[in-house]
């Protein structure tokens, strides 16, 4: 399992050297987004964010260790799931840390395909206000993988609800 890990941290500095990491999640802020970032509304428990259609799936504007970024909101997902792309831009950036790194698993997807990847731990996710910690992670060996907002996190909400007239998400 060292060897693994080991394996992973060399990866990443390879990539390091080809990679600018522009690309999947982490996108320029427009003025739109800023206005959607301000609606994140806090009563009575509730926390309400606008959530976004993008090429036929909703997003959701999430902070990882303090990097923004934009998940598919996907209950389908066991995991949060990041590209080796995000993990080594969160590397890079000294947001994702070799003790982060916990261990290889086997994953399936939605074709049923089974494909390894690589368990970290996400020091905080914040969706809103809310902010959850050491919530555990998957990291697709695709560098283009799309960010997928799983059970990991979603579960630990409670109670979630969608309006998709208004484009919100409110989590009780």
């Amino acid at each position: 399992m060292k060897r693994g890990i080991n394996i992973f941290i060399l990866l990443i500095l390879v990539l390091l050297c080809f990679s600018n990491c522009t690309r999947s999640g982490r996108r320029k802020v427009t003025d739109r987004e800023n206005v959607q970032k301000e609606s994140v509304i806090k009563s009575e428990g509730k926390t309400v964010v606008k959530i976004q259609k993008v090429n036929g799936v909703y997003e959701i504007p999430t902070e990882i260790n303090g990097v923004p970024m934009h998940f598919i909101f996907d209950t389908g997902a066991g995991m949060i799931s990041i590209s080796e792309t995000e993990a080594i831009f969160l590397f890079k950036q000294g947001k994702l840390k070799e003790a982060d790194i916990l261990g290889k698993a086997n994953f399936s997807d939605a074709n049923g395909d089974i494909s390894e990847g690589t368990i970290i731990n996400l020091q905080t996710v914040k969706i809103g206000d809310r902010i959850l910690e050491n919530i555990q992670a998957s990291v697709v060996h695709n560098l283009g993988a799309p960010l997928l907002m799983g059970q990991s996190a979603l579960e630990k909400f409670g109670k979630i609800s969608i309006d998709y007239n208004r484009g919100e998400i409110t989590f009780e």
